[in-house]
């Protein structure tokens, strides 16, 4: 068997990158460790430096010398699919396993058994999927010619994109062969990041000398960093408008929540800009049709969540701006990294927003629960009779993301484990580790203050963040010369008085439609209430004035709901009105009711009686709470509707020829509230109920 050289290394890179790429020493260095020393490596570099190209040309050197095929650990779909156009150009073979091909798991897992594959992706949920866990994964482990585990910093809980599964992997390379060399590859690791990888994977780590690790320096020299102060949500959209022609090529702008990126996409077609919105919600085939746009620079922009993050490649994307600035700095970098691979100069733009430091506390809010709550969890489940995840939901209050990420923590820690028809537990004791949990909060606190210090330093930008990430190639005092604060401002903050009037009149157009509950939660019967299956006797479709979360109504609104109680502002009603008088209804409310409010009885009260004014509606009063009733602060879906229930006072029989009735809350989040509560009316005799909340929580 020949020994593969760098020439060899070189002619499958050309494959991969056309005839003008050259092979990194570093790169070399790495596939000489996997490939004739199996060993294993930890490489950190810079997006863009070609660390898909090390494990690609090591996979078919591996495959050509009679060793079995590569397991790539891939976090995306969008990096999965990029990475399988690419092996393919390499004449490598590459398959993968995930979420959006169930289909094609069947002839996958064939194509594994019978030796075609060269490569296979696996997306980290699969490694605990019991059918693959049990059947698939142990003749992986006993054939596999090299494993790797891309994005890595997923592993750890203190990089910006923790993922329970990716624990999992550990249990994989655990089971290979000593010989079966490890590659571990990320961008965007910090001191703490790197060790936390190379414990939970074995890779890397001190104790480990005969492991190579490949740090190198974090620099981007195509990236021109600037941060804008534009003021307020509207003069900031608009800013973007202004200068959105003015920026290189076609690029991304991000934004903090889903409401923001539908408003600033709609905003922005608003004025001929061909954009459109992309976020976790959005269908995973229109994903990929958004991304061959951007590719194909069919827009000018995507206007996007985090969730289009690691792995899209396009080498020329010109710009990335934020509209709002992430929590950390770790995650800015590893997001304005997508710009200028492979052009001189990119534009990366941050407009902070004061609202920001808001929407980093409610997602804090949501990380790892209490003891007591993780401890419910193992306690409701037996050791031989699984519960699924939708059964087990009702017995624990927590909701159903926040339920999975406790579960699959549990599992990697042993407590739990997932089986064909759920999770079981498995009697092994289980340690809350508070103190970890407590540094993870103090770390995630650090590290917000850390992205205020970038937007108020006056030193070079990007060496401030190459210092947040430890970068091992970064000199005292070193600038960058091309940052704002380097080579002077490129872009002011001021921006056009009729534009901004007319971006905000646009952001300002009251009005977000609220689906309706169509069906009860499951397992109900356990806590006592007899409601299952479908909702018959519920609400229609509701509004809101806006979202908290929105860029038009979300700041007032928050504000007017943070002041003390007060009486409903003029403007207010003015937007209220303007919302029901856009309503497409079938038929017209005839009477409004307000709901009782332990915060806000005065500014719910004196709404609903201008909108009986205006409207001419039959004014109701107020749907009073019973007494003793228990408040809801239920995080699960079926805790908030046993609390609920019987919440409310009958209000006795309607007036006789009532018809639709207007039911009026301050804000909805889950919508239970509305539910229940238009139940109680519609036994009262109303044929319909329309809730209308002045704001919703998303």
């Amino acid at each position: 068997m020949t020994t593969p050289d760098r020439a060899e290394a070189q002619a499958i890179l050309e494959q991969l990158a056309g005839p003008n790429a050259v092979l990194r020493d570093d790169q070399w260095a790495a596939i000489e460790a996997l490939v004739v020393e199996r060993r294993r490596a930890l490489v950190v570099q810079r997006t863009g430096w070609g660390k898909s190209a090390v494990y690609f040309i090591a996979a078919k050197l591996l495959r050509a010398r009679g060793h079995g095929p590569t397991v790539i650990v891939s976090p995306l779909l969008a990096l999965m699919r990029n990475q399988v156009d690419a092996a393919e150009r390499a004449g490598v073979h590459a398959a993968t396993i995930n979420s959006s091909n169930v289909t094609d798991w069947a002839d996958v897992q064939r194509r594994v058994t019978a030796g075609d594959l060269d490569v296979l992706l696996v997306s980290p949920e699969r490694l605990n999927n019991p059918e693959f866990r049990d059947e698939v994964l142990p003749a992986l482990a006993a054939g596999v010619g090299l494993v790797v585990v891309d994005e890595a910093h997923c592993v750890s809980d203190w990089g910006h994109d923790f993922r329970p599964d990716y624990r999992r992997i550990r249990t994989l390379i655990a089971d290979l062969g000593a010989d079966v060399p490890v590659l571990a590859t990320t961008a965007t690791a910090n001191d703490r990041v790197v060790d936390d990888v190379a414990g939970q994977l074995g890779v890397g780590g001190p104790a480990d000398q005969d492991t190579l690790v490949l740090r190198g320096g974090l620099d981007r020299e195509s990236l021109r960093l600037s941060v804008v102060t534009a003021g307020g949500p509207a003069q900031r959209a608009a800013w973007i408008g202004a200068h959105l022609n003015e920026l290189p090529g076609s690029g991304i702008v991000y934004t903090l929540t889903v409401a923001q990126a539908h408003d600033v996409a709609a905003d922005l077609r608003a004025q001929g800009f061909a954009v459109a919105a992309y976020t976790g919600s959005t269908e995973a085939a229109d994903r990929e049709q958004l991304e061959a746009d951007l590719l194909a620079n069919r827009v000018k922009a995507l206007i996007a969540t985090s969730a289009l993050g690691m792995g899209f490649d396009k080498p020329d994307l010109g710009f990335v701006i934020h509209l709002g600035a992430p929590s950390s700095p770790i995650a800015y970098y590893q997001q304005v990294g997508r710009a200028g691979r492979s052009t001189d100069s990119a534009e990366v733009i941050l407009l902070p927003g004061a609202e920001d430091q808001d929407i980093w506390r409610y997602f804090a809010s949501l990380a790892f629960p209490s003891e007591a709550l993780v401890r419910k969890v193992i306690g409701e489940l037996s050791q031989d009779r699984p519960l699924s995840t939708p059964a087990l939901e009702p017995l624990v209050d927590l909701n159903r993301s926040r339920l999975e990420m406790v579960l699959k923590v549990l599992d990697v820690d042993g407590a739990v484990r997932r089986v064909k028809g759920g999770w079981l537990g498995t009697g092994q004791p289980w340690t809350y580790d508070e103190q970890r949990y407590r540094n993870l909060d103090k770390l995630r606190r650090a590290e917000q203050q850390a992205m205020l210090d970038y937007q108020s330093t006056d030193g070079c930008r990007m060496t401030f963040l190459r210092a947040q990430l430890n970068d091992p190639r970064l000199d005292a005092g070193e600038r960058c010369g091309r940052c704002d604060n380097c080579a002077g401002a490129r872009f002011g903050a001021e921006v056009d008085a009729a534009a901004t009037a007319a971006t905000r009149e646009r952001l300002m157009r009251p009005g977000v439609e609220i689906a309706a509950r169509r069906q009860w939660p499951t397992g109900l019967a356990k806590l006592g209430v007899e409601l299952s299956g479908r909702i018959t006797d519920g609400p229609e479709a509701g509004r809101v004035v806006g979202r908290l979360t929105d860029l038009g109504w979300g700041a007032r609104l928050r504000r007017l709901l943070e002041e003390p109680d007060q009486q409903v502002p003029d403007q207010v009603v003015r937007a209220a009105v303007a919302v029901l008088a856009g309503w497409d209804w079938q038929a017209r409310p005839t009477a409004v009711m307000g709901l009782d409010s332990a915060t806000h009885p005065v500014l719910i009260g004196s709404l609903t009686e201008r909108l009986a004014e205006l409207g001419r509606l039959t004014h109701l009063g107020t749907l009073r709470y019973a007494p003793g009733r228990r408040a809801s602060t239920a995080a699960n879906s079926a805790y908030r509707v046993a609390a609920l229930q019987g919440a409310w006072q009958p209000p006795g029989d309607l007036p006789a020829g009532t018809g639709p009735v207007l039911l009026v809350d301050d804000v909805t989040d889950t919508g239970w509230t509305l539910t229940l509560a238009a139940r109680v009316l519609r036994a009262a005799g109303a044929p319909q109920v329309l809730p209308f909340a002045l704001a919703s929580v998303n």
